[in-house]
């Protein structure tokens, strides 16, 4: 029986870019990928019978989820606001940043005694399980799609749950980490079906990467 295409959803950006870099070390490569003008939404190498698309990071999971991609590739804060039905298999290391409760140096009083608040956030089922599920505390939680760094400083919320790297644009505006949720980075997701139907390429492309994630620490 001929062999089956594996396709690969990849999140958009610097996530897909330093994907290609570290799957290139394992041998899987996609010229038709460094094409910068090209128009194309699908891109194959026929040699290793693998296909690649690249999608808005929250469609990741959707798109493995429901095996339009046997495998996705996407921060961790994507795979936890999402809540799909997938296996996450492996930490590829990169893209390293926080999920993190932010806001001026005296919300943290209000974080310690329980206080009802506002949380401004892209992320509101990544709020609602930290406040509801790990600190008991009840919360308001208002969704935001552009810069969370506003809501606390005109009012709009006590506190921000967001994703934290350098912590530079908190600290230009006054605002500090209060809290952190949660370490985030680049991971593989696998379709539950998929694990089962293609277990061997796929474990042997999960062993092989790690492998190469070793030798780079």
């Amino acid at each position: 029986m001929e062999e089956r295409y594996l396709t690969f959803a990849l999140g958009k950006g610097r996530l897909a870019n330093k994907t290609l870099e570290t799957f290139e070390k394992i041998g899987i490569t996609c010229e038709e990928m460094k094409d910068k003008n090209t128009r194309k939404l699908v891109f194959v190498n026929e040699e290793l019978k693998l296909r690649f698309f690249l999608a808005k990071g929250p469609d990741v999971p959707t798109y493995v989820e429901y095996g339009a991609a046997d495998i996705g590739i996407v921060g961790r804060d994507t795979i936890l606001e999402e809540g799909r039905n997938i296996y996450e298999v492996l930490d590829l290391g990169f893209g390293k940043c926080r999920m993190c409760i932010c806001g001026p140096k005296e919300a943290r009083d209000l974080l310690q005694h329980h206080e009802l608040i506002r949380v401004a956030t892209k992320y509101p089922r990544i709020a609602k399980d930290y406040f509801y599920n790990k600190k008991h505390q009840t919360v308001e939680i208002i969704k935001l799609n552009g810069s969370i760094e506003l809501a606390p400083i005109v009012g709009l919320s006590e506190v921000i749950c967001d994703i934290v790297e350098t912590g530079s644009t908190l600290r230009e505006n006054g605002l500090e980490v209060l809290e952190e949720v949660c370490p985030l980075s680049a991971r593989m997701v696998v379709n539950q079906v998929s694990m089962k139907m293609e277990h061997d390429r796929i474990t042997r492309l999960i062993t092989d990467l790690k492998t190469v994630l070793a030798s780079d620490k």
